[in-house]
């Protein structure tokens, strides 16, 4: 007795410190998985990032209609010019030739004798063709050595026929992004919802298969027993083992599948591999699923207002939008821009000592002459695209109105296959219970009882199944109006 209790305190306080170690199970029901999942969604975050990106493409074709003003400051040194000849008298770089003496401004005097006159002539004329006494170019900006221009350019859209086809195709793209998105939170709900009652059908499914091995072992145990005493055929024994021998590889499947599942449900949660879970909501619970407050829940069916038949409608919008752009491209383009700057040369770098004001305004329209096949060619890959999308969108309307009937067809046959489980399940349970009454009265065998106990398990299964198949059409027909095409599909069975 002493032994006995010196052992059981020794597992105690060897347990206790693995029972610390051990990482506690999170806590999750149906209503946290859906909640978890839209912030664990990468496709989620792409389809947000694909909405800012639409919205800014909005902005900046819209900004084309707006003013444009743009500012520049730029500083000029000049480190050797042309003009330094002619300021200096001289035509190259070599040493200039002498200038005339005398050089003064030409003054006619009409008082003056002809040969006079006639000299000061000559000697005016010589002296501005050779540089001296004419032009000063230092007081000029030709050749200064420093220039600063602070200048502000303005320009204004005032004609472009492309540009409001440009705005609606960049409002398509911004709608079909919109579009996009509810479609990925929808479908992210609705593969979190699945994941969370396969997993709970799995652990199911497991636990029966458990439970059938272990009366398959009972009963091969009991009937080797009676084959040993003599009150059983070896056909019963044969029986026995070879019940017992199928149910492991079925345990062995049930446990992979259960494993897979939870792996699964991890992984669109963005949890570690080896997190331990417990799911909080029963798989019979067939009440409403509480949906996230950013996904929309509704039993609108129509097909021009499913998410994928809007995404299309907007890719056709976005096509015109982009031919009627290329045709645009062959009208003219009118535009009003003007241009103000002050200027300085000063000596010095950074002594400015008198601004010049130079301003202009200009109107300027430009039209494609000739362009190669450049704007045809535009044209016609447009007009392809745009029959593309209209081709894509009547094949989205028709798949869309094929899924509304199919959502509709699946939620009946879930509900009925879920009826009918309850009353096999319950039927089950009594048999099993005449059974047991049956083999302890002695009117019975124990393989009667196995029989009866396989086909409560197997209705239980059945149950599990149905449940879990009720709950994701249910869920499928509220969200379809956001759900992608090809998300309704016939459920799949473990």
């Amino acid at each position: 007795m002493r032994t006995g209790l010196q052992v059981a305190v020794l597992a105690t306080i060897v347990a206790a410190p693995l029972a610390a170690q051990a990482p506690a199970p999170v806590r999750l029901s149906i209503g946290d998985v859906l909640g978890r999942a839209d912030s664990a969604a990468e496709g989620i975050g792409i389809a947000e990032a694909g909405l800012r990106g639409a919205g800014a493409r909005v902005r900046q074709t819209r900004s084309a209609m707006l003013p444009q003003l743009s500012g520049a400051v730029t500083y000029t040194r000049t480190l050797e010019t042309q003009f330094a000849a002619l300021a200096n008298g001289s035509s190259s770089d070599s040493a200039p030739p002498p200038a005339p003496t005398g050089c003064t401004r030409f003054r006619p005097n009409p008082g003056l004798p002809l040969g006079e006159r006639l000299d000061s002539l000559e000697r005016g004329l010589d002296c501005t063709a050779n540089g001296s006494g004419g032009i000063d170019f230092s007081n000029l900006p030709f050749g200064r050595p420093n220039q600063w221009n602070l200048g502000l350019e303005a320009s204004q859209l005032l004609f472009d026929r492309a540009l409001p086809a440009r705005i609606r195709a960049a409002n398509a793209g911004a709608e079909r992004a919109r579009a996009t998105l509810d479609a990925e939170r929808a479908r992210t709900v609705l593969d979190a919802a699945q994941a969370y009652y396969d997993a709970q059908l799995a652990s199911r499914l497991l636990a029966i298969a458990e439970s059938t091995l272990v009366q398959a072992e009972r009963t091969y145990d009991e009937t080797a027993l009676a084959r040993r005493v003599g009150t059983a055929a070896e056909f019963d024994l044969l029986r026995a083992s070879v019940a017992r021998d199928n149910q492991k590889p079925v345990v062995i499947q049930r446990r992979t599948q259960r494993d897979q599942a939870f792996l699964r449900l991890r992984q669109l949660l963005d949890l570690a591999p080896d997190t331990p879970l417990e799911l909080t909501t029963p798989l019979a619970d067939t009440s409403a699923v509480p949906l996230p407050a950013n996904v929309r829940a509704s039993t609108d069916t129509a097909v021009a207002r499913r998410a994928p038949v809007r995404e299309a409608s907007a890719s056709v919008d976005a096509a015109e939008g982009t031919l009627d752009a290329a045709r645009g491209s062959r009208w003219p383009i009118v535009r009003l821009s003007s241009s103000y700057a002050k200027i300085t040369f000063p000596d010095d770098v950074f002594r400015w000592e008198r601004m010049l004001t130079d301003w202009t305004v200009s109107v300027r329209a430009s039209v494609p002459l000739f362009t190669g096949g450049r704007v045809k060619g535009e044209v016609e890959a447009a007009r392809a695209e745009a029959d593309i999308a209209r081709l894509r969108l009547r094949q989205a309307r028709e798949a869309a109105s094929r899924e509304a009937v199919s959502a509709a067809q699946l939620l009946d046959a879930a509900t009925a296959s879920f009826a009918a489980s309850t009353g096999t399940a319950e039927q089950a349970a009594r048999a099993y219970q005449i059974a047991e009454v049956r083999v302890r009265e002695g009117l019975s065998t124990l393989t009667d009882l196995a029989d009866a106990r396989l086909q409560r398990q197997q209705a239980d299964a059945n149950r599990a199944q149905a449940a879990r198949d009720l709950q994701v059409a249910r869920l499928r027909v509220l969200l379809l109006r956001d759900l992608p095409l090809g998300a309704v599909t016939a459920p799949g069975a473990f």
